[in-house]
């Protein structure tokens, strides 16, 4: 997988979430541009550039699967320990995500032509009712 996209990241983020918290487009996209507005053409980003809010957001797509953390220590010249915490891509999971939607998609389809071949009277009722 290449450069993650807006589009990308969107369909990542929509299938990502279970149909009871289900995300409409126009969020799942304005999350996903948010989110690439941090990122850029990075995979890495630090995380004291963010504000609590964006970090909640992180936090969510990290129990997603899209986004993981890492650290790095380093000794300063005083002898203190640094820790330094990132947020990076999951590019597996987002193409995972992905093709997921794909196979959604793909069994809409088929369901919703599962009738398609029966004829218009199987829908009719019939028989006399008892009033």
């Amino acid at each position: 997988m290449g450069i993650v996209t807006v589009d990308d990241l969107t369909q990542a983020i929509k299938n990502s979430i279970d149909d009871s918290h289900a995300m409409v487009e126009e969020q799942a996209y304005e999350l996903a541009h948010h989110v690439l507005n941090f990122f850029g053409y990075s995979d890495r980003i630090i995380d004291n550039i963010l504000e609590p809010e964006d970090r909640d957001a992180f936090y969510m797509l990290e129990d997603a699967g899209i986004l993981t953390t890492e650290r790095e220590e380093t000794t300063l010249y005083d002898g203190r320990e640094w820790r330094i915490h990132y947020w990076l891509f999951r590019r597996d999971k987002i193409a995972y995500l992905m093709a997921n939607a794909r196979t959604k998609r793909s069994d809409t389809v088929e369901e919703d032509f599962v009738y398609a071949d029966l004829p218009d009277d199987v829908w009719q009722r019939g028989g006399s009712e008892a009033a």
